[in-house]
């Protein structure tokens, strides 16, 4: 969930990762460095970031962070599972059928 929460703001824009980590905050999704950075270098060696070093006027150059078009298209897949599986629990959520002695339509999602 979470590398489909950092996707998600990637998105939109490149960031910075302490960017990454006050948006995670302001969703009420508290996220640390030591759990950031070693997800992003994974994502980016999987080919599915990508960065770039930006001046700063406070500082060092800054890492900025942004989806690969296969990032884009990764995305896409999370979206369509994340979908799947709201469907699914919605519909756990809205059926009044017992578990005992009934029998149930199955779904099986890929995550």
């Amino acid at each position: 969930m979470l590398e489909y929460c950092i996707m998600l703001l990637l998105h939109k824009e490149p960031a910075y990762a302490s960017d990454i980590i006050q948006k995670l905050k302001e969703a009420r999704l508290l996220v640390v460095e030591g759990t950031l950075y070693p997800l992003l270098t994974r994502l980016k060696n999987d080919n599915l970031l990508s960065y770039e070093w930006v001046e700063s006027n406070q500082g060092p150059p800054r890492k900025y962070y942004k989806l690969t078009p296969q990032g884009e298209s990764f995305l896409g897949e999370l979206e369509a599972s994340w979908r799947e599986l709201t469907q699914t629990v919605e519909h756990i959520k809205r059926s009044g059928h017992s578990l005992r002695g009934e029998s149930a339509e199955r779904q099986v999602i890929t995550l």
